[in-house]
């Protein structure tokens, strides 16, 4: 979370360079732009439930493409597509035994955003986001045994349609984008509650570096 803040303050404080510097030039809220970015999830889960099982946050590769359809000067809407790793870590018992635990989800994740834009430089968003998961990896170890398990949830009655909510900023710096977000799940993971996983829903915090096409 502090490096969240911490990444906030820096991107406000080229925001601030950036609109200074961009007063002479042409506004760009008016153009339609498509663009790719990547960068990092930090996330976890909430209203985990589990005999003696603790979650800690965790980190995940996010990547994909995005396009900003403007709806005039200071409105617009962001659709966008993004290959996204979720998950958690923490320590469960099994048998017994005490192990170390990690999950690590895939989703693809569609996001629906509006966005308001008070200065060419700062775009404010929220919306849905659609989310399906492609794949889970499970990671159980102690001093003596590594387990890994990949599935793709045939026997296994795991929710995979997902619907979220997403809100965030976007700096712009003339082709450069700066983003940050912070997701989580409206739905449980669980699908109808026979699952034999445990029951939560996702929450993360993203950041990215992108790229905006348009004409200058």
């Amino acid at each position: 979370m502090k490096k969240s803040i911490i990444l906030i303050i820096a991107i406000a404080t080229l925001m601030v360079y950036d609109s200074s510097a961009q007063e002479t030039s042409t506004d760009t809220r008016n153009k339609l732009m498509l663009g790719l970015k990547a960068g990092l999830n930090y996330a976890n889960v909430y209203d985990a439930q589990g005999e003696k099982f603790n979650a800690d946050a965790k980190f995940g590769f996010a990547t994909g493409a995005f396009v900003s359809i403007p709806i005039g000067k200071f409105l617009g809407i962001q659709p966008e597509i993004l290959f996204s790793q979720r998950g958690f870590q923490g320590t469960t018992v099994i048998f017994g035994n005490t192990y170390d635990f990690t999950r690590t989800t895939s989703y693809i994740d569609v996001p629906l955003l509006f966005s308001f834009k008070p200065i060419e430089s700062l775009s404010l968003l929220a919306g849905p986001q659609y989310s399906f998961l492609v794949n889970k990896r499970d990671v159980f170890s102690n001093s003596t045994t590594s387990i890994q398990q990949e599935t793709a949830f045939k026997n296994d009655n795991i929710r995979k349609n997902i619907l979220c909510f997403t809100m965030g900023i976007d700096i712009n710096l003339k082709h450069i984008v700066l983003g940050a977000r912070a997701g989580w799940d409206v739905q449980e993971n669980n699908g109808d509650g026979t699952s034999t996983t445990p029951r939560y829903k996702n929450v993360w915090y993203q950041a990215t570096l992108g790229y905006r096409f348009y004409n200058d």
